[in-house]
């Protein structure tokens, strides 16, 4: 339970941390803790939000990357997390299955999203983890086909990894990033799935990493932790220091187990994504999965709670926002989209659907 005596921030403290930030100083958790207590139509939260951009665009810049994925296998997933339609316990059939696809569908689809903006294009398969032998080989042709193409970076996520020998024959095929999301909290992890461990992620986490690949790794804000468990899934990020975070929100799909959770409220979403802007400010943050019900109209103002990522086109199982519309948002901020391949997402992007 969070302690009584979280206050929330005056606009004074708000603008005391960012000069601090700036300054080279990180935020405390306990810092960060307060900040989730501002209140929506405060003075406070409208220094929040301009906090959030000030420190973005100190250490990032103006520069938004886009990022898009494919759901290269889809369906009959062993693992029963409770978010995903994809899950071995989802009644859910609103999506088609296939198998690992084959190339020219795959070609396809990163010459869609090159076309939209992307520069990474996050091949996604449902099971628990890439295995030795035929299935590995496949996805290594597939991954040096799309890097000998050149028209996208190949980005990954293939779940729960065996050993180094997997880890390093993905990077030597040529895959730059590998999507895997730490999801929540170790100490919320177990309300989420029983059929793998938040240890087998985190031990996953470290074979991408020895790799060389770049790291894509975030979560999902909304599934019932607290505000203490948010800033606990937020200090286990700092420590791992992914290249991308990727940012979803529940999006409450019928048939799986959290059909019947409400959607964040907008106003609690913006200041989660502007609190992790200040307790991670030199890491690329992005908004994925579930935005679009969590936010409806007001989808744009991401931007003013200093994200510098977005994940454009369709999602695994659902429907994403026209790119077209990204296009136009960047543009109207005074914001520009990256010219040239930054860090990528896998699927980090797209856990809830």
């Amino acid at each position: 339970m969070p302690s009584l005596s979280v206050q929330a921030p005056t606009c004074t403290d708000i603008q005391r941390m960012t000069a601090a930030i700036i300054a080279g100083q990180e935020l405390s958790a306990s810092e960060a803790r307060a900040l989730l207590e501002i209140q929506a139509n405060s003075d406070a939260y409208q220094s929040l939000m301009q906090a959030a951009q000030t420190v973005r665009d100190h250490f990032l810049g103006k520069t938004v990357h886009f990022c898009s994925i494919l759901n290269a296998k889809a369906g009959n997933c062993s693992e029963n997390c409770s978010y995903c339609s994809q899950a071995s316990n989802s009644s859910n059939v609103d999506y088609t299955k296939n198998k690992w696809l084959d190339h020219e569908d795959i070609r396809q689809a990163a010459a869609s999203a090159a076309n939209n903006g992307a520069k990474a294009l996050g091949l996604v398969a449902a099971w628990k983890g890439v295995k030795k032998g035929a299935q590995l080989d496949m996805i290594c042709d597939s991954i040096r086909e799309l890097v000998a193409e050149g028209n996208i970076r190949p980005d990954i996520n293939l779940g729960i990894l065996e050993d180094q020998e997997v880890a390093d024959r993905l990077r030597d095929a040529g895959a730059a990033v590998y999507g895997h999301n730490l999801e929540t909290a170790r100490s919320f992890f177990e309300q989420t799935c029983d059929t793998h461990s938040f240890d087998e992620r985190w031990r996953t986490i470290q074979y991408i990493k020895k790799s060389g690949m770049g790291l894509c790794s975030g979560g999902i804000i909304g599934m019932g932790e607290s505000k203490d468990q948010r800033i606990e899934f937020a200090e286990q990020l700092r420590f791992i220091e992914p290249q991308m975070i990727p940012i979803n929100f529940l999006n409450p799909l019928p048939g799986t187990d959290f059909a019947e959770r409400e959607p964040v409220n907008p106003d609690e979403a913006l200041i989660t994504l502007a609190t992790l802007r200040l307790f991670l400010p030199e890491r690329n943050i992005m908004v994925a999965g579930g935005k679009e019900v969590t936010f409806g109209d007001r989808l744009a103002e991401v931007f003013d709670a200093g994200v510098n990522a977005v994940m454009v086109g369709n999602y695994l199982t659902t429907l994403g926002t026209e790119p077209e519309f990204w296009h136009q948002q960047v543009a109207s901020r005074g914001l520009q989209l990256a010219a040239a391949a930054g860090s990528g997402c896998g699927k980090g992007c797209s856990d809830p659907s």
